[in-house]
C-alpha cells in the first residue's frame, strides 16, 4: 500500500555531500521506487524567522517561507526528520522550524474555554528519527539515554499525535569509510521501500 511521505532534512549546512542528505535522498528514492509519494523539506535552503513569544506561537501567522513545509506536514502520512546530533539534541534551526509548523490549528487545538486536554491533529501519522553522530550510538542510547530524541519524541511528534515514532542512529559517522556508508544507504532506501 502506497503512502504520503515527507522528509525533512534538519541539516543547517547546505553543502550537498553532507552524510545526512545522502542519507535522506536513499530514503526518498527507495520510496519513490516502491511508489510512494514523496515530498522533501530541507531546511538549510529555507529562510524563516524564531518565534520570539507565546502570542506569536498562538496567534501569529505562520512565515510564507514555510507554508509548503507546513501544508506537507498536514498532507503527510509518514514524516522523516534526518539531522545531526548537536549538544545531545537536533540543531537549532530544526527546533526553530517545529515551533513554527507545529503550532495550534495545525498540529493540535487548545480546549474549548480553558478547559480538558489539547486535541491532536496530526493522529494517524508516524515518523521516523534519523540521526548521525560522532559518539556511537550505543553510548548515547545507554548512558545519555538518548534524551535529545527522547524529547522529540515524547514532547514534539507524540504531543500532536505522531506515532510510532522509530529511530535510526548513526554513530562515528566521521571515521566511517566508504563501505560503512554504502551500507547505511542501502538501509536507507530499503526503509523507504517499507516507508518505515
Amino acid at each position: 500500500m502506497s503512502r504520503r511521505v515527507l522528509i525533512v532534512v534538519g541539516h543547517p549546512d547546505p553543502a550537498p555531500d553532507r552524510l545526512c542528505r545522502g542519507l535522506a535522498k536513499a530514503y526518498g528514492e527507495g520510496a519513490e521506487q516502491a511508489g510512494h509519494a514523496v515530498r522533501r523539506v530541507d531546511l538549510a535552503a529555507i529562510d524563516f524567522p524564531m518565534l520570539r513569544t507565546m502570542r506569536d506561537f498562538e496567534h501569529g501567522v505562520i512565515p510564507e517561507s514555510l507554508r509548503d513545509a507546513t501544508e506537507a506536514i498536514v498532507w503527510a502520512e509518514h514524516i522523516v526528520f534526518v539531522f545531526p546530533l548537536w549538544l545531545g539534541t537536533m540543531p537549532a534551526m530544526l527546533k526553530a522550524f517545529l515551533e513554527q509548523v507545529m503550532r495550534p490549528g495545525t498540529a493540535f487545538a487548545y480546549p474549548n474555554k480553558g478547559s480538558g486536554f489539547t486535541r491532536t491533529l496530526l493522529r494517524g501519522r508516524s515518523a521516523r528519527v534519523l540521526v548521525t553522530m560522532g559518539m556511537p550510538s550505543v553510548l548515547y542510547r545507554l548512558w545519555f539515554l538518548g534524551h535529545g530524541i527522547a524529547g522529540m519524541r515524547r514532547s514534539i511528534l507524540h504531543f500532536v499525535g505522531i506515532s510510532p515514532v522509530r529511530e535510526t542512529l548513526f554513530g562515528m559517522v566521521a571515521g566511517a569509510g566508504d563501505a560503512k556508508r554504502a551500507k547505511w544507504i542501502r538501509q536507507m532506501r530499503t526503509l523507504g521501500e517499507r516507508a518505515l
